[in-house]
């Protein structure tokens, strides 16, 4: 199965053995993590009060 690589769009072929996956090159893996580190890539929601991520429910230290 091909899909296209979220950074350039270039077919790639969808198999265990691709260390890119999903990414057709390791320069695309890294841009896509250079976009997450500088934010320009996020999951929304809102922010943690102190800017650190909230345990879970269930934690107990």
């Amino acid at each position: 199965m091909q899909v296209p690589c979220p950074i350039c769009r270039k077919p790639v072929e969808w198999r265990r053995d691709n260390p890119y996956r999903p990414f057709c090159s390791r320069r695309c893996k890294l841009i896509d993590l250079g976009e997450w580190a500088t934010e320009k890539r996020y999951i929304p929601g809102p922010p943690a009060e102190d800017g650190q991520p909230s345990p879970p429910e269930d934690f107990e230290p």
